[in-house]
């Protein structure tokens, strides 16, 4: 992945340039507490895939770096909102802006960021993207209501949970693709094709990280272990289990899950359980099908730097440290 970022990072600091140029509100506080989570060390995976997709497609103007930096503004936004509805204190090893400001700052400025998206995206003059941006974003609140109305419920089943993922965290990773593709100029296959390989792998991102929420070095990870089943989230991993242990264990976790807390004893149990069932190993491997069919998404396009870039990315989404 190293390799991809070293030869796109003249792009993505182009990305930057924009980022930081579009910060101009004339209220110091919206500028002061966007800075905070847009520089607190973001892998900017959706708009490295947004410049992906349009060289894939031939692209070979420089507007893409705004419209790149316009799709970070509304995964931001997305994560300030997250934070507030999660309770959350830590984001990337840092205290969260509703930490630090408060959920009323932190909201508005979400709602800032937005608008400001919005704005600057009616520019460009193009009713496909607007169409695809302005669908991801109903899916994405569309996903975060859906998870809030399963939160402490174990009785979800996975294709529901897909549904949650696929909305919340894939609607706007595709989203991206596809409008690579657009100003691209790619045909409607392409356009198709990218926003299904979007799908799949932003997918992948989410069963991978809500695994990791088990697996991983919470340090590394920037949040603290266990923090889905602390609030009421019944993931992947999770789930899995719930169909295979012991009636006594299972009663135990739909318990921490309704009143939403967890020892550190118990997180221990459940998650040497978890190993004891293979559910760990399940979800990663069902994280890795979806990057299965993310490459396969790839192969109507010719060979070239793009499409292998974008095969590198995929499997990153399964493979980050731990």
């Amino acid at each position: 992945m190293a390799d991809v970022w070293d030869a796109y990072r003249d792009e993505l600091e182009g990305v930057e340039d924009q980022v930081r140029k579009n910060l101009d509100s004339s209220v110091t506080l919206v500028n002061t507490v966007a800075a905070h989570i847009l520089n607190s060390g973001g892998k900017r995976i959706r708009p490295l895939l947004l410049i992906l997709c349009a060289r894939l497609c031939g692209y070979r103007a420089t507007e893409h770096h705004v419209l790149a930096s316009l799709v970070e503004y509304i995964h931001t936004a997305t994560l300030l909102h997250d934070d507030v509805v999660d309770d959350a204190d830590i984001r990337r090893g840092r205290q969260t802006a509703r930490k630090v400001w408060g959920n009323q700052i932190s909201i508005l400025v979400g709602d800032y960021l937005y608008s400001k998206a919005i704005c600057h995206i009616v520019r460009f003059r193009s009713q496909a993207i607007n169409e695809v941006l302005s669908e991801a974003c109903r899916k994405m609140a569309e996903g975060e209501v859906l998870q809030l109305y399963y939160n402490g419920n174990p009785q979800i089943i996975e294709s529901e949970y897909v549904r949650i993922v696929e909305n919340k965290t894939a609607g706007l990773i595709a989203a991206a693709c596809r409008m690579g593709a657009i100003i691209g100029g790619g045909t409607p296959e392409q356009q198709a094709a990218l926003f299904q390989f979007g799908e799949h792998i932003g997918i992948a991102f989410q069963v991978a990280d809500d695994t990791l929420d088990y697996a991983a070095n919470g340090e590394h990870l920037g949040k603290s272990l266990g923090q889905d089943l602390r609030q009421g989230k019944a993931t992947l991993p999770l789930l899995h289990l719930l169909q295979h242990c012991s009636e006594q264990d299972r009663q135990m976790i739909k318990d921490r899950m309704e009143t939403r807390s967890l020892t550190d004893a118990e997180l221990l149990r459940i998650v040497t359980l978890m190993q004891d069932f293979g559910s760990i190993a399940y979800a990663m491997d069902r994280a890795r099908q979806f990057v299965a069919a993310a490459t396969k998404d790839l192969s109507i396009f010719e060979d070239s730097s793009p499409r292998r870039a974008l095969a590198v990315v995929a499997d990153y989404m399964v493979n980050r440290d731990r």
